[in-house]
């Protein structure tokens, strides 16, 4: 039984389609919108259409971007070298964050998923070795997440790019600081050992 009009219960379906939005907190974010002054309203709206009129994929790592090419890869004191490889351009936005990285990216759109129905054909795997076979780049970070499907991703990806003599890295996965080791995974802990240093 529907408790609103129609708009509104349009509206609360819409939100509930969006990402980590179930039926209550659309409710609430509808009810919110609606307590908006109008033009408030109005500029979240033209917000969301500026979003979909002016944002795209980069045409040579696609990341997001609002030109051709993003300014990661129109920045000329970026490393060319090296390229770090991603499933989603939250990520790159993640490894930007913690300034440890001045290299070049490749967003694949996803990982390898059967389960899914994601295959190597349904990412961006042809569109990096376009890239890797024009020249210049020594190294390839796999940075897939640290699951079984980012894992499988970053195994294909080095049985692909080895045979073009280009090094691929794995970044370092263990431990957060402040967490217990009967809490983690093996995967997790695993890593952790293999990335050991000297003290």
């Amino acid at each position: 039984m529907t408790y609103y009009s129609g708009t509104l219960e349009n509206l609360i379906e819409r939100l509930c389609g969006l990402p980590g939005i179930g039926p209550k907190s659309a409710q609430r974010i509808a009810l919110y919108l609606l307590s908006l002054p109008r033009d408030e309203a109005v500029e979240l709206a033209k917000s969301i259409v500026d979003v979909k009129d002016r944002v795209r994929f980069c045409a040579t790592c696609f990341n997001i971007s609002e030109g051709e090419v993003c300014g990661i890869c129109s920045d000329e004191r970026r490393d060319t070298s090296v390229i770090c490889v991603v499933e989603e351009p939250r990520d790159v936005i993640a490894i930007e964050r913690s300034g440890a990285f001045r290299g070049r990216y490749h967003v694949l759109g996803g990982a390898i998923s059967p389960i899914d129905g994601v295959g190597p054909d349904e990412l961006r795997f042809t569109e990096l070795m376009a890239r890797l076979r024009g020249g210049g780049v020594s190294e390839i970070v796999a940075a897939t997440n640290p699951n079984a499907e980012g894992e499988a991703t970053a195994l294909y990806m080095a049985q692909l790019v080895r045979p073009l003599g280009i090094k691929v890295t794995r970044i370092a996965s263990g431990l957060p600081v402040g967490g217990d080791l009967e809490y983690a995974d093996e995967i997790t802990l695993g890593r952790a050992m293999e990335g050991r240093q000297e003290l």
